[in-house]
This record gives structure tokens, sequence and C-alpha cells, in this order.
């Protein structure tokens, strides 16, 4: 038959299911067809593009791409996929919205085989022909590939990286060659016409030799001007394709970053190294880009230079050459400069971060004196290598500048020259002429040439302040790769061992226990204590720990790490929420959800109650900094958009910090009811929120002092005993009463 059925049916049906929308049966086409390279998609991840009620390529292609693999959509012809056989699942997209998977196809009998994508694994495909498969189907096919290409969007950001962005755009790069080498020959016939003008017409007044150079000039005006347009509209096409290609590429980058490094680095200075690669991109698809099509200007007059007069090209070269000479000698000096000017003004772009940012501080303590002097000093750091790097331009133009008017002006004086004392071989007007209009678009290449190489000063030292953030080790590989088991929640930790770069003291010291799935886990003890590396360890944030960290009886190393964030709810001590309406927000991590979805988290976080209030409801906007709603909103809004997916594992640090006691009485009444089902792991200073908890670890130094419920711990653990006395009992907590503690698990006796 030529066909094989490549995926499993994953709702366990054994017959297709002609009831879901077009858009799930597109979704589901691509899902099958990742399957079968490996990659496991998740139809609640797929985010649309904006007003597009129908998947389409470029947003399936991004879906696939996320999770590791690799997509392309084209276009193909009947004729064309017929011929495809014993390739993977092709998925068709059919003018309806829906789509088919194509598993096989028969070029003797012409036709294809079509499965349905929600069809089980006892379900033949269904073979068609031209006639039937065109009628639904306009030939746009989505190609998807398993994960072969990661290693390539990890190669390092420099100068390489670069060329291959380039060469990206090969055919592009063809026209504008094409294009390029045309113009550079047709520039040598108007010096060429100017020639005989002078040597032929005016000194013989033929006008029959004007008439004919004049409509020589014309068809010759008419197709410079039409290739010079579009050499100019297939560069710009050429500049924006790179421009889009570098900027995806540094924030997909940047994205893979781990959040250590976010925490360690200044995020003004982060922006500041990342911006620089733009001067990159300026340079490349400016100066760099233009200095190659002059070449081709080079290339073709230089012999054209030399056949007038040998001499005046000899002088022109050499002329050039000195420029060069002078620019590469001084080089180094105004490479020092350029990189000095370019970490002042990161350092400035860093201050201006930071303050913004800080507005808030900064105007209820009123720190703009203390600002504004800081912004002064880097202020003044900036000027000062402006002026010291402009100085040394400055005195390297002035150097050349002799040269380059020698080129402009002295030629014409020395073409007279010979032209007059020369009897046998000089040159005529009309052969100087030519000469003087030429020479300018052979020195200005030339010179143009040396000066590219100053410029690689500043790309360099931009290049290698991007290089230094862009190069770091990213998660690309943990986000890409890995199992993606069902998560039910049982954790166990096992002599795990963590300590943070950079620091004398381990933050975790063989920390042993395991709670199972659907426990409400409390996690208390004093500032320092391990209670928050603990949740970052769970979400994945360090993976750099020893020991052994399972979830549900599997490494959590093991995980695919997109997929282990996507399937726990995290609320911080402070959330950030994106400038955009309520429910935009809610649903930031489940773009596909339903206002439905919103109003039930909402509701599940005791949120709904003061969006009800509000004149917009859910599509109320929220300010940048969240300066429109309260902190215990902001806070509410934060835990509605953890437990919109439904997590089977909630971690909540210090989430209800922010809130008042009423808020945090609805909140935590919600939360108990949220967690039948889930495990919860939470943070807080207040132990009043975690009497409830199945589980509470006493943490100290480190180390877990105790676990138990409640009434154990207040009966046998010291600390824990104390922290109770001090936030209920506050007299009575320096009396020393109470029973002594009990040694338990791995830590220090309370």
């Amino acid at each position: 038959m030529g066909h094989t059925d490549q995926s499993a049916d994953p709702d366990g049906r054994g017959q297709a299911d002609t009831r879901h929308a077009p858009e799930l049966i597109r979704l589901q086409a691509v899902l099958r067809a990742a399957r079968f390279h490996g990659i496991d998609l998740d139809v609640r991840d797929f985010a649309g593009e904006a007003g597009q009620t129908v998947p389409t390529i470029p947003a399936l292609a991004r879906w696939v791409e996320e999770n590791g693999g690799s997509a392309q959509g084209m276009h193909l012809q009947w004729r064309e996929i017929v011929r495809l056989r014993d390739v993977p699942p092709v998925v068709l997209m059919f003018m309806d919205g829906s789509a088919g998977l194509m598993v096989g196809a028969d070029a003797a009998r012409g036709v294809v085989w079509l499965a349905d994508p929600f069809a089980g694994p006892d379900t033949s495909p269904v073979a068609v022909d031209a006639l039937r498969l065109e009628g639904v189907w306009n030939g746009d096919v989505l190609l998807v590939r398993g994960g072969q290409d990661g290693a390539r969007r990890e190669d390092a950001v420099n100068f390489a990286w670069l060329r291959r962005m380039v060469l990206g755009e090969r055919r592009l790069l063809r026209d504008v060659v094409i294009a390029s080498m045309v113009i550079s020959v047709l520039a040598i016939f108007p010096p060429l016409i100017v020639m005989q003008v002078i040597d032929r017409v005016v000194n013989f007044h033929s006008m029959s030799t004007l008439v004919s150079l004049t409509g020589l000039v014309g068809v010759m005006s008419f197709y410079e001007i039409l290739l010079t347009y579009a050499r100019r509209e297939i560069t710009l096409v050429l500049t924006t394709r790179l421009d889009t290609r570098i900027s995806l590429a540094v924030f997909d980058r940047l994205l893979a970053l781990p959040l250590e490094f976010f925490e360690r680095e200044q995020a003004g200075n982060v922006i500041g190294r990342v911006s620089a690669i733009y001067k990159v991109r300026q340079f490349m698809t400016g100066r760099l880009l233009g200095m190659f099509l002059d070449l081709f200007t080079l290339l073709v007059v230089m012999p054209f230079l030399f056949w007038l007069s040998t001499t005046l090209a000899c002088l022109t070269v050499v002329a050039a050459a000195l420029i060069g000479v002078v620019i590469l000698l001084a080089m180094p000096a105004v490479g020092r400069l350029m990189g000095r000017q370019v970490r002042a003004e990161m350092e400035r772009s860093g201050a201006l971060y930071e303050t913004v940012a800080g507005i808030r501080t900064i105007k209820t303590m009123a720190l703009e004196p203390v600002r504004r002097e800081v912004w002064d000093e880097k202020t003044a750091n900036v000027v000062t290598a402006s002026l010291d790097a402009g100085r040394m331009g400055n005195c390297v133009a002035t150097a050349v500048m002799p040269l380059d008017l020698f080129i402009n002006r002295g030629i014409i004086l020395i073409g007279a020259y010979l032209a007059i004392t020369s009897t046998t071989s000089g040159m005529e007007a009309g052969a100087l002429m030519a000469f003087t209009m030429l020479g300018g678009r052979v020195a200005a290449p030339l010179v143009g040439m040396a000066r590219l190489i100053d410029d690689l000063n500043e790309v360099r030292s931009a290049l290698a302040e991007a290089g230094s953030v862009l190069n770091r080790p990213t998660e690309t590989r943990a986000l890409t790769t890995g199992l993606r088991p069902p998560i039910h929640g049982a954790l166990a930790f096992s002599d795990v061992c963590f300590t943070y770069p950079g620091a004398s003291t381990p933050a975790l010291s063989d920390v042993t226990f395991s709670v199972p799935a659907g426990t409400m886990l409390g996690l208390v003890g004093r500032s320092g204590s391990g209670k928050s590396t603990i949740t970052r360890l769970l979400q994945g944030v360090s993976r750099s720990y020893t020991g052994h960290l399972r979830l549900d009886g599997i490494d959590l190393r093991e995980i695919n790490l997109t997929y282990l964030r996507r399937s726990c709810g995290v609320v911080l001590q402070d959330n950030f929420l994106f400038r955009g309406t309520i429910r935009d927000n809610i649903i930031a991590g489940r773009p596909g959800l339903t206002l439905e979805d919103v109003v039930r988290a909402a509701r599940l976080a005791g949120a709904e109650e003061f969006i009800e209030r509000m004149p917009a409801g859910f599509d109320t906007w929220i300010e940048e900094g969240s300066t429109n709603i309260s902190g215990g909103q902001r806070q509410r809004l934060a835990i509605a958009r953890a437990v919109i997916s439904d997590p089977r594992l909630m971690i909540l640090d210090e989430a209800t910090s922010a809130l008042d006691p009423e808020s945090e009485a609805v909140v935590n009444a919600n939360l108990r009811h949220l967690a039948r089902g889930r495990t919860m792991v939470i943070v807080s200073h207040r132990l009043a929120s975690l009497v409830a908890c199945h589980q509470i670890c006493v943490m100290d130094h480190g180390q877990v002092v105790d676990i138990g419920t409640h009434d154990e711990l207040l009966s046998r653990c010291t600390i824990y005993r104390t922290l109770w006395m001090q936030q209920n009992h506050p007299d009575d907590c320096g009396n020393g009463e109470g029973p002594p503690a009990v040694s338990h698990m791995h830590g220090d006796a309370a």
C-alpha cells in the first residue's frame, strides 16, 4: 500500500471523531507529526497569533520549535507531494482550517494516504487522489522534524555567527551582486560618453554624433535608474530580513539564559550589553554591505583607469593605500578609546534603567539628589570617553585629509600637466575629464576599505560586550529535552546539598525527607534557613545540586524543564504583572483558555470580588508596575494565574505576605479547598497559615531540623515552638517552658 500509520490515538479512541472543531484538528495533526519525532506537545501550550481564529503555519512552527523540534512551512503542488515516499508524516493544511496527516504516497496509482489526526492506531489511512485533495487543499504544508538544529542555536555569538546569519540570505545576496555588477559596468559609459563629447562633438562640431550619444545616454540612464531602484529595494529587503533574524536569535538566546544569571547581573547592564549587538547589525547591514557593493565598482573601473593613464591610476592607488596605512597605525589606540566609550555608555544605561525601575523608592525617600549625582558621574565618564575617542578620530582624519585632497584635486592638476608637457602619449582633454570622473569612484572604495578596518574596532568591542551575555551557558537543552511524565506531586529529597555560586557556606546540607502526592507541606524556619532554596530546586531554577531530588520517583533533572515549570503553579512574595488587562495576566501562561477558566481561577484565588467591582471587570487595564491596584490585589491575581492551569504541584513562597488578615483568611480557605488532590509546598513566616498543613518541615542553617504536624512540632521542636510563641504569645516566649526537643531526620536536634 506504501503507507504506515505513524502515531497512536492520544485519546484512546478506536475511530476518528468528526465532531472536533477545524482548529483543534489542525493542532492535533501537528501534535501527532511531532510525536513521530519524539517531541511531546501540549495543545494547551499553543499560543496563536492575535486576531487569528485558525492556527497559522508560523504559529504552529513556533510551537514546535519551542519544544525542541524544527518546522518549516512550504507550498507544494500535487505532482511534488505524490512523489514523497517513506517520509515522516506531513501536515496538509486544508482550506476550512483543519488539516490532515499524509503518511504515504503512491505515484504509480496517483494517490496519497491521509490519516485522520484523531483516529486510533487500528484505523487505516484513506487513499485520496488529486481531484479530491485539491478540492480541500490549497498546497500549504508543514514539515516537522526533530531537534537536529538545536546545536546551531547554541553557537557562540561572534563574527562567524554573524556570517552565518548573512549567508542565510544567499538568494537576496545573489540578486544584489548581479545588480551591482551590471550597475558597475554601466558606470563606465558616462565618462566614456563625456570623453567622446569633448573630443569628438565639441572639437569637430559633429551634430550627428551628439544625437547618437544623446540617445545612448537616454537608454543607459533608463536602465541604470531601473537597476538602481531594484538594488535598493533588494538591499532594503535584505537588511530588514537580517535585522529580523538577528533580533529573533538574540532574544531567543536571552530567554534561554538561566534565572541565576539575571539574579547576579544588573538588569541595566545586561540590557546595555545586549543592545550593543545592534551596533554590529547596523555595521553589517550598512557600511559593510555598502563597501561590499562598492568593490564591484572598483574591480570594473580600475582596469579602465589604467587604460586611460597608468601614471594617474598608480598615483590614485598609492594615495589611497597611504590613507589605509595611517588608519591601520592608529587603529589600536582608537580601538581602546572606543571600547572605553562603549563601556561608559553601558554603565550610564544601567544607571538610567535602575532609576526608572526604582522611581517609587526614589520619590518616597527623596533620593533625587543622590540619583542625580550618580547620573552626573556616569554622564561625565561618557563625555570624557567620547571626547577622547572623537579627538583621536579627528587627528586621524586630519592626517589623511591631504591624501584625500590629493586624490580629489591633485590628480586633475597632474593630469593637466601631463597633457600639456607630453607630445606623444599625452592625455586629451576628454580622457582627463573621464579619468577625473572615474577616479573619485575608485578612490572612495579604497578609502572606505581603510576606514572599514577602523569601524571593525567599534564592532569588535560591541560584539564582545554582547557575547559576554549571550555566550553564557543556556538552558536550551533542559528546556527542549527530557521526560514529560504525568505529574502527581510525590516529592522525595535524599541527601540534597546546594551552594550558591560564590557563597562560602552551603544553602542546603544533606536535606532528606519525602511526602506523598496530595500533601500540603509547609516550610518554616528563620531567614536564610533554606526554605526558598528548596522551592528554587523544585522549579528547576538551580540544578547544580548534589544528592537526589525526585518528583513521582523520577529525578527532577531528567524531566523536561519547560514541562516541569508549566506543570507547577508558582506564587512568589513579589509577583510581576505585565502591562495589559487582568484577563491577559491571568491567562499569561495559557493563552488558549477561555473567560470561564479565568473566572474560575479568580474565584479560587479570592480575586473575583474585587475584579467585579472594577469598571471594566476582567478587561481592566493594569498599568506598568501595577500602580493602579493594591499589593494584596496583585498577589491574588498572581495566585489566580498560578491555579488556572490546574497544576498537580503548587509552590507558594510567602504568597500571602502582602494580604491583609481578612484577605489572607479568604485566600487560605480557598487554598485549602484547592489543595485537594494536589501537592502544595507553602513557605510562610506566619505559622498560623500552616496549621492545616499535613506536614510542616522546620529548616535551620540549610538542614531539616524536624518534620511533622503542627501539634507534633509544638510538643518536640524547640525552634518551631519558639517561633509559634513569638507570633502568638510574645509575652510568654521567653519563659523557657515546654517539653524538650526530640532529634528527628538528618538535621540537628531542635
